[in-house]
């Protein structure tokens, strides 16, 4: 890019995040942390250890957002100082400099300017996740492993907290499914793009003749619940079995049947948790994870009642919504964008921005292509 394509590029970016800061409201930002200060500055905080860690969570958070949002423009600020000193002097390698720079900035105004685009009821909630392995045997059971591996990573990269509640492991390799929490906010809302089926397709370590199997799992997204949330559930609606914790082998299996198991009897729906020693906080735990099962069962009851208002309407899934390759070529690419890329090895060690920006992208244009379809049949 010329110095003249790159004044552009940077005109372009303070455009951008102009937007994203009057969509983020730093100033109503700057009053809220200037509140959760002196909350958590209170003496009896902790004495409510869940109010002090929501809190305290949420602190994080909005001063994360602001120092981002200030760290950017002030980033902008100096890249387009870089610029001007590299066209008075023709500084070539002043220039390559700003042009890296400004590379660098495209990628992370990109994804704030994402963020703006979660708007919907639960968008701000964390993120309650569970993979599921599908049909291609041991496989399949592998690959779930790899995308819930895949998924922590990317909290990791992150520096989400997460917490797993619940992994079933299969009998040759890999799990059946795991449940696990993503604890920071709008990761409901990043990673609801992410539901749905992925479809592997690689030479199998699993078939003694070395051949190409494929294999799928099902990721399913639901937004935690919170006590705002109105969702009863009467205790002659629910089972709970109890059960020893099972684990791949060693000291850390558990030895007293301490797992919890409810069953929601009017729908079918199950919720499990072993990762605590005590069967009283595993059963409190997968109590939040039915709540929140039942709450995106609820939303999306609500959602169908829209569309049969609304007519026929696409559904928001197809069959399979990414496809990964490792063999005869290397490939992950996402059925629903089209965004692809030739790296899945990175993909799979929880690189997934991209695809998770595209996935939001793609969500939002639909989202508006719906809304202007049914305000032109009414």
């Amino acid at each position: 890019m010329t110095s003249h394509d790159l004044t552009a590029e940077l005109r372009d970016l303070d455009s951008t995040l102009q937007t994203v800061e009057s969509v983020l409201d730093l100033d109503a930002l700057a009053k809220e942390k200037t509140e959760l200060e002196a909350t958590a500055a209170e003496p009896g905080l902790w004495d409510t250890p869940d109010k002090a860690q929501k809190v305290t969570s949420r602190l994080s958070y909005v001063q994360g957002e602001i120092n981002r949002v200030n760290g950017l423009r002030h980033r902008l600020e100096d890249a387009e100082v870089l610029l001007e000193l590299a066209s008075d002097e023709s500084d070539e390698g002043t220039l390559s400099e700003a042009r890296q720079e400004i590379a660098v900035l495209r990628k992370l105004v990109d994804e704030l300017e994402v963020r703006t685009l979660l708007s919907g009821q639960y968008d701000e909630r964390e993120a309650l996740v569970t993979v599921r392995s599908g049909a291609g045997g041991a496989d399949a059971s592998d690959f779930a492993e790899q995308l819930m591996r895949m998924y922590l990573r990317w909290a990791e990269r992150h520096k989400y907290p997460t917490e797993v509640y619940d992994v079933s492991y299969a009998e040759e390799a890999g799990i059946k499914s795991a449940t696990f929490a993503i604890k920071a906010p709008y990761t409901y809302g990043t990673l609801s793009v992410e539901q749905g089926t992925h479809r592997m397709v690689r030479i199998s370590k699993y078939d003694n003749q070395g051949r190409r199997q494929t294999a799928f799992a099902a990721v399913e997204v639901v937004p935690v619940v919170e006590q705002t949330d109105q969702i009863e559930v009467p205790d002659d609606e629910i089972r709970v079995d109890v059960y020893r914790a099972s684990g791949p082998g060693g000291q850390g299996v558990n030895t007293t049947d301490s797992a919890v198991r409810i069953t929601h009897l009017p729908t079918g729906l199950v919720a499990s948790c072993q990762n605590e020693r005590s069967q009283l906080q595993n059963k409190a735990s997968a109590m939040n994870v039915l709540m929140a099962k039942l709450l995106q069962r609820k939303r999306a009851e609500e959602a169908a009642e829209i569309n049969e208002l609304r007519g026929d309407v696409t559904a928001s899934w197809g069959d399979q919504m990414r496809t990964y390759v490792q063999h005869p070529y290397q490939m992950v690419k996402d059925l629903r964008t089209g965004w692809e890329t030739n790296q899945p090895d990175s993909v799979l060690d929880g690189d997934i921005d991209g695809l998770i920006e595209a996935g939001v992208r793609w969500r939002k244009q639909r989202e508006s292509a719906e809304a202007a379809a049914s305000g032109a049949n009414d």
